[in-house]
């Protein structure tokens, strides 16, 4: 009786359970072309809006004249709409920007323009007093509620010198760190990667156009560090995979980065939504309830800055690097040893599939024909009938008397 043999496998793991677990759910780096495009598209859009359309500019970096006042009047509450016409109708200028910033009580409009000199700011005030009559601290009709200041460009300039100062020097010691950390292509490919990211939130500055200030600048030169220390997580644990990988004929460079990669790929999400929470709630309660544009300006970089760093950490810093090192003909040899043992190792198999398929075709082969034999002989074997001399030893001859065997009975 010929016994079966039964295989059992291991089911395969779903996609969330292997992406949790940094076992290799997404192929990030084998579609790194893809990623490539997509990057190269979003960055033309930015850089385009950049050329295009600018930045807006605030007072701070352009100069000019800031005049505030309580959003209170007499006759009620102002609407920073009647204020720009009131500016408009006065001095005959444009008015630059108005805001109203701040809640409750300690709610004011500001109203920016172009320097404005001393008899234009004092006639511009006394129209808005007549206009408006805003309250003061003591609730009654003031004109020092209505304050002004001139702002000099050549501040907003010095602002704008010492952060390419501050950047230039981040960006040194961001290469040498890598450079000796890590290896010369991860420090290459750590530098694009940090380049994208200001060019990503510079581009969606200027396409929210939202206004620059100085809380912006902070905030950009904040996000760099957040950037480096992503990728410099994700390096390492590629650093970890490739160790020794060129004597190795397991996997190539690319599937051990690619493997790094999903590894780090859950701990850089949660670690960006963790640092992106707080900054949501701080535009969300400092805009949306207390009002304050700083915050405004502070909280859009940081979190613009925060995604796009994870994003580069993930779907470009390391492809880069793989493509760095490929350039290598040492890596090149090394994934050619790769290809030629899977080759080999799928022909032996399939060989021994090969064999063992044609052992178990014989085997079957022989039962039947065994059967069949068995079955063929049957069937071809008549039905054995009586001879005639077999009849004539049973049958004893009538009339005969039976022959004296010469003993006699006792």
């Amino acid at each position: 009786m010929a016994s079966t043999e039964t295989t059992t496998q291991t089911p395969r793991a779903g996609f969330f359970v292997r992406l949790y677990s940094g076992n290799g759910a997404l192929d990030i780096v084998g579609k790194r072309r893809r990623w490539y495009a997509a990057i190269l598209v979003v960055a033309v859009l930015c850089v385009g809006s950049m050329a295009i359309r600018g930045f807006n500019l605030g007072i701070d970096f352009q100069g000019g004249t800031k005049i505030q006042m309580p959003t209170a009047g007499a006759s009620g509450p102002i609407d920073s709409g009647r204020v720009e016409e009131v500016f408009s109708s006065t001095l005959g200028k444009p008015v630059a920007s108005t805001q109203t910033v701040g809640t409750g009580a300690s709610a004011s409009i500001q109203v920016r323009s172009e320097a404005l000199s001393t008899t234009e700011v004092a006639k511009l005030k006394q129209a808005l007093f007549d206009q408006f009559k805003p309250l003061g601290r003591d609730g009654q009709p003031s004109m020092q509620a209505i304050s002004d200041s001139l702002v000099s460009e050549s501040w907003g300039g010095e602002i704008t010198k010492k952060a390419l100062i501050a950047l230039v020097v981040f960006l040194v010691l961001v290469t040498v760190f890598l450079a000796f950390y890590f290896e010369r292509w991860m420090a290459v490919a750590g530098l694009i990667a940090l380049g994208h990211d200001l060019v990503i939130t510079a581009g969606v500055y200027s396409l929210v156009g939202f206004e620059v200030t100085p809380a912006t600048v902070i905030g950009l030169l904040t996000i760099l560090g957040f950037s480096l220390y992503d990728t410099v997580v994700v390096f390492d644990k590629v650093k970890e995979n490739t160790r020794g990988i060129l004597g190795l004929t397991r996997r190539t460079y690319a599937e051990a980065a690619n493997l790094a990669v999903n590894q780090t790929f859950m701990r850089s999400i949660n670690t960006t939504l963790i640092a992106v929470l707080p900054v949501l709630g701080l535009l969300a309660i400092g805009v949306g309830l207390l009002g304050v544009g700083t915050l405004k300006d502070l909280a859009l970089v940081q979190v613009t800055g925060m995604i796009a760093g994870a994003f580069s950490s993930i779907f470009l810093a390391t492809p880069l690097l793989v493509d760095f090192k490929l350039r290598d003909k040492a890596y090149q040899q090394q994934a050619a040893r790769v290809a030629a043992r899977r080759a080999k190792l799928a022909n032996r198999d399939a060989q021994s599939t090969e064999v063992a398929g044609d052992a178990d075709d014989a085997e079957s082969l022989d039962a039947e024909l065994r059967h069949e034999r068995a079955l063929a002989a049957a069937a071809s074997v008549p039905a054995r009938t009586s001879r005639a001399s077999d009849a004539r030893r049973t049958r004893r001859p009538a009339g005969k008397a039976a022959r004296p065997t010469g003993k006699r009975g006792r």
